[in-house]
């Protein structure tokens, strides 16, 4: 994949999240991690109080959301409408989930923009992330987000190395993308488009858009 094809218009629809127009104003999409905090918070006071519930004072809930009462919610986060955040998950803050979104048992998010109707619904870990559009991840599958030797993270795209200056920053997944139970996306997982990712698959680097991933050498175009 070449840098140029790096920009956020080509991994995501983003009539499909509040975060348009933060993501078109950066050259890659890992740029905007640093800044969703900041983002939440200013944009969570123009939502509409007929739509949502400013339930304290950095988390804004829509009033068609399904939050489980032993849910943990942590903000600065947005929760949009229709989404449903189930038994006993984590949310950590700096967290703009879309609508049509679930949110499942012991799932944990931190730091993380979810387009509309992602779905993250079993023993899911999601840190210094971004998931497109309609993107699931199977129970059990995580984001890593920081290197075993704690160094920042490198994105490689061919013989070309870009250095993101991130400690923490897990996966960004394009739209449609399907990842398979447990598997792991190490630190600085892209993932492009309409991609599959095979159960127990440990991911490193970059995915094309429209491919399955078996492992590690053997990626594979969709039919």
């Amino acid at each position: 994949m070449k840098t140029s094809e790096l920009h956020a218009s080509s991994f995501f629809d983003l009539s499909q999240t509040k975060a348009d127009t933060l993501l078109l104003a950066v050259q890659y999409p890992w740029q905007v991690l640093a800044q969703i905090q900041r983002f939440v918070l200013e944009l969570g006071p123009q939502l509409p109080k007929s739509d949502f519930e400013h339930i304290t004072e950095t988390i804004w809930v829509a009033k068609t959301a399904k939050i489980a009462t032993n849910a943990s919610l942590n903000g600065p986060l947005i929760i949009g409408h229709e989404t449903e955040v189930r038994h006993c998950a984590y949310i950590r803050g700096s967290v703009l989930i879309g609508d049509g979104c679930v949110i499942g048992n012991s799932t944990e998010l931190k730091n993380v923009i979810l387009m509309n109707h992602v779905q993250v619904p079993h023993y899911n870990y999601v840190g210094d992330s971004i998931l497109g559009y309609k993107a699931h991840m199977g129970a059990g599958s995580i984001t890593s987000n920081v290197k075993s030797d704690k160094s920042l993270i490198v994105v490689r795209t061919g013989h070309e190395k870009l250095e993101t200056g991130l400690k923490k920053f897990g996966a960004i997944l394009g739209d449609r993308v399907e990842v398979g139970c447990n598997s792991v996306l190490n630190p600085g997982s892209i993932v492009g488009p309409n991609s599959q990712i095979y159960p127990l698959s440990m991911v490193r680097g970059i995915v094309p858009a429209n491919s399955i991933y078996k492992k590690a050498g053997e990626v594979v175009a969709l039919k």
